[in-house]
């Protein structure tokens, strides 16, 4: 029987399935929004981007630490309740013909700390739910949620915000964390209190960082996933005003494009267990993190007409690699994590690689603002394909995980 006979892992899937949908709205509709009907700047739209990002980067040891205290199940269903509210303040706010930046601003820290509980919480939750050997199948089909959603969601994001306006389309996301929080709520499986005992917030982060940092695996791939995922930000912070301004695209034309591209998100989730079956997780890792960054070498040459193809086959083969990558870096992160130290590990790993990312947003909309977007687009790229030389010093994780 496969992760999805098994009926609480279903409700898990299912409630990953629409929200996934739904996320991909506001990574459209946000800084479309804060460009065209608040007039913002491009580098104020990648503080934006910032601001949904700096949770990871202050508060992401101390959440994995908390979560290692509680019961999963409460904390995914309050943060989903919480993105819903919040992005639900929005379209009101826009009816009533006073949002502002400061409240966009408002919205997305929030947003990005109710994502950094779930996160966490999340990805700990899985190994609850299913067995050992399962858990690569698992993380296969929740990737392949993303990889849906990817493929789907900039186009029908693009087709809401074209015809709603960008305010209206993100009360589809609320909705979407709606629908989340009520498939968690329907999970049976108990969700057992870890037991208690004296507590020492600073004592367990610090076994976090040891149990990562004495793992060459762990530390290998959450050092490839900081650097890879800084000089993406740094690509991201600027890539949706690029194509609006630059190119001249509207916001269906920019959607309908992510759709073409992040086909390689779908393939790569229907084929990541059978690429490690053939050549085990460690080439597996490494090959998807050299095409990854091969293929970021092309988004800079995107252009009107038939350059748009730049951005399209980058976009198959990016999204192709990422998904690879974190197939197999999570089934082996939560096979070899004990288990009373998953939270905390994970913690460790997301506050690495998303840790960067305010960074790399800010760093794209200075560089953008002083040598223009396409010659900021040229070093993103140029550093995330540096970033695979880390994965060079992977070692064979064969016998600690399988595919």
């Amino acid at each position: 029987m496969g992760a999805l006979g098994n009926h609480d892992f279903r409700r898990l899937w299912l409630a990953d399935l629409v929200s996934q949908f739904g996320s991909r709205i506001d990574v459209l509709a946000v800084p479309l929004l804060a460009a065209t009907a608040l007039s913002a700047s491009v580098f104020e739209v990648s503080v934006l981007r910032t601001a949904e990002t700096l949770p990871y980067l202050v508060l992401g040891l101390q959440v994995g630490a908390w979560c290692d205290r509680v019961r999963h199940r409460p904390v995914l269903i309050a943060a989903d309740l919480g993105r819903a509210a919040l992005l639900a303040s929005i379209p009101v706010a826009a009816l009533f013909g006073v949002l502002g930046l400061p409240q966009l601003l408002v919205v997305v820290l929030g947003v990005g700390l109710c994502g950094v509980f779930f996160d966490v919480a999340h990805q700990t939750y899985v190994p609850r739910l299913v067995g050992r050997g399962q858990l690569a199948e698992a993380n296969a089909r929740l990737q392949t949620n993303l990889s849906m959603a990817a493929v789907a969601g900039p186009g029908l994001a693009g087709l809401l915000v074209q015809a709603l306006g960008n305010a209206v389309a993100l009360a589809a996301d609320a909705v979407s964390y709606l629908w989340s929080a009520w498939w968690l709520r329907r999970i049976e499986t108990p969700d057992v209190r870890p037991e208690p005992g004296p507590r020492r917030l600073l004592r367990e982060i610090g076994e976090g960082l040891r149990a990562v940092r004495g793992d060459r695996g762990l530390l290998v791939i959450s050092a490839h996933g900081a650097v890879s995922s800084f000089f993406q930000s740094v690509h991201l912070a600027i890539v949706v005003v690029f194509l609006a301004r630059d190119i001249g695209l509207s916001a269906w034309a920019i959607g309908l494009l992510g759709t073409s591209t992040l086909t390689g998100a779908l393939t790569a989730g229907l084929v990541a267990r059978r690429i490690g079956d053939r050549i085990g997780p460690t080439r597996a890792l490494q090959g998807a993190a050299l095409l990854y960054g091969l293929a970021y070498q092309l988004y800079p040459f995107t252009g009107r007409g038939w350059a748009l193809a730049c951005y399209v086959v980058a976009g198959f083969f990016a999204s192709f690699g990422v998904i690879v990558l974190n197939v197999f870096s999570m089934s082996y992160q939560q096979v070899v994590a004990p288990p009373e130290l998953l939270g905390r590990v994970n913690s460790v790993t997301h506050t690495l690689i998303l840790g960067a990312v305010p960074f790399g947003s800010l760093l794209g909309g200075a560089l953008a603002s002083a040598f223009g977007m396409r010659a900021t687009l040229h070093i993103a790229a140029a550093g995330v394909l540096a970033s695979a030389a880390i994965m060079i010093g992977l070692r064979d994780l064969s016998s600690r995980v399988s595919p």
